[in-house]
């Protein structure tokens, strides 16, 4: 049986899990705090070709998976007692663990689109970057491609 404090914990832990998943836009207009008043280099071009894409979810954190094997274990103790109530815990853990870590990836994952440029050098390249409603993007458009080390954004 669930005490108010168990409910109240699987209330708070919940929450964190959901704010755990929360990661930074991969849009082309949203930059990391690195990049800001870095020099990057632009390149002009026209789209070539755009294709839609999922970008998979976090399977690195530990949120989803921590409070998954906490959540899990709490659930399972009240089940049995002893040794029995020992095994319940740990198996409530490891499977809430593996739930957990299925949700957070897919509460992380962003729907992407992979964008074809033609720059106007006569090299083609290819960045892939979540949608953003406010930017969209077709065959023939010109475009720049921002580009700061290994990582690069298309923007209008």
């Amino acid at each position: 049986m669930l005490t108010k404090k168990r409910v109240c914990f699987l209330v708070l832990l919940s929450a964190a899990v959901l704010a755990g998943c929360a990661q930074p836009m991969l849009t082309g207009s949203t930059v990391s705090r690195g990049e800001a008043r870095q020099v990057q280099t632009v390149q002009m071009g026209y789209v070539e070709s755009v294709k839609p894409v999922v970008i998979e979810g976090r399977t690195d954190g530990i949120v989803g998976a921590g409070a998954g094997a906490a959540l899990g274990g709490i659930a399972a103790s009240g089940i049995g007692g002893g040794r029995g109530r020992d095994m319940a815990i740990v198996g409530g853990a490891v499977a809430g663990g593996i739930a957990g870590q299925r949700v957070e990836e897919r509460a992380s994952r962003r729907q992407g689109v992979e964008i074809t440029v033609n720059l106007d050098n006569g090299s083609t390249v290819s960045v892939i970057q979540e949608v953003d409603p406010n930017q969209d993007f077709w065959p023939g458009q010109p475009v720049r491609v921002v580009r700061q080390g290994t990582t690069a954004r298309v923007t209008r």
